[in-house]
């Protein structure tokens, strides 16, 4: 086999796990998670982790290994998953990569843009800062010191408002001086075959309902209840997991519990669209292929060169 890693990304909820798995199995190869809510801990069942008996005796990495109280990034992601894979390469295993985190693929096959991380007493101070203002009044201030960078950002966009006055505070530099400054990922260059899961969206819609439900039934509403008493910032990634917003708000009383399903229902669909999008646009050389036909495709690529 020559191939360096097999990559799997597509929509949520369009069977990208257990294809995955099926291959790792097939050709003694591990899977490598690469989407950006299955690596933490407090989030299994409402993140469609994979299940010990959905693993089976295949090894699984970097899946709930973050606690949500950090604000895990591309950039550890991609420190974390380089460390791995030279390991591999070392055992002469072949990596299987699946999710649907853009960026964490992208990190891998092209690299990232070179910003030093954000020190945490600079990130805590800053915060402390926003928290007393709106996303218009940040995103002014941002025109102000950026204006640079304040133009390539909606005003409503809050994070990344956010991302960009911290750069700005911690470097003295502007966030766009950065992104052309890129430093290579650790599968550049590498002969990979990459496979997009491409199901009919009406099909992901009824996918998605359907997994939604099965995952209230599994005790999601129980595993953010637990996450809600730890009171953590709910600027953090793991307090924007799809569902976890409306099913806290159903548990401070804001919502019901069918509309706060109804939320996260529509929070995956519109993200499953996002995903969509954003790979045709973004990253150019996956092979789409339908989810019914994507062992099929995998086995005759892979077993072609093996």
């Amino acid at each position: 086999m020559t191939f360096r890693a097999v990559l799997i990304a597509g929509p949520t909820a369009s069977g990208k796990s257990a294809l995955a798995a099926a291959l790792a199995q097939r050709f003694g190869g591990v899977v490598i998670n690469a989407d950006s809510m299955q690596v933490y801990r407090d989030l299994s069942v409402i993140t469609a982790r994979p299940t010990p008996e959905e693993m089976g005796d295949v090894p699984h990495h970097l899946y709930g290994h973050v606690d949500g109280a950090t604000n895990h990034s591309v950039a550890a992601y991609a420190a974390e998953a380089s460390a791995l894979l030279d390991v591999l390469a070392r055992q002469g295993q072949i990596p299987v990569l699946v999710g649907g985190t853009g960026l964490y693929f992208k990190a891998l096959t092209e690299g990232l843009s070179a910003i030093p991380p954000v020190p945490e007493a600079v990130r805590s101070s800053f915060r402390a800062h926003a928290a007393e203002r709106t996303t218009g009044e940040l995103h002014a201030e941002l025109s102000e010191q950026d204006p640079e960078m304040a133009a390539k950002l909606r005003p409503s966009d809050r994070l990344r408002v956010m991302r960009a006055l911290e750069v700005l505070a911690a470097t003295g530099r502007s966030l766009s001086s950065f992104q052309g400054e890129r430093q290579p990922g650790p599968l550049a260059g590498e002969r990979l075959l990459q496979i997009f899961l491409a199901p009919e969206r009406e099909l992901v819609r009824e996918r998605i309902d359907r997994r939604f439900d099965a995952m209230m039934a599994a005790g999601a509403l129980e595993e953010v209840a637990a996450l809600r008493e730890r009171r953590l910032d709910p600027l953090l990634p793991v307090m924007r997991a799809h569902g976890v917003p409306g099913l806290i708000a159903h548990l401070d009383g804001a919502l019901s519990l069918e509309e706060a399903v109804a939320r996260g229902k529509a929070d995956t669909r519109a993200y499953a669209k996002r995903q969509v999008t954003w790979f045709r646009h973004q990253m150019a050389g996956w092979h789409a292929v339908a989810p019914e036909a994507g062992l099929a495709f995998a086995l005759a690529e892979l077993e072609q060169v093996g």
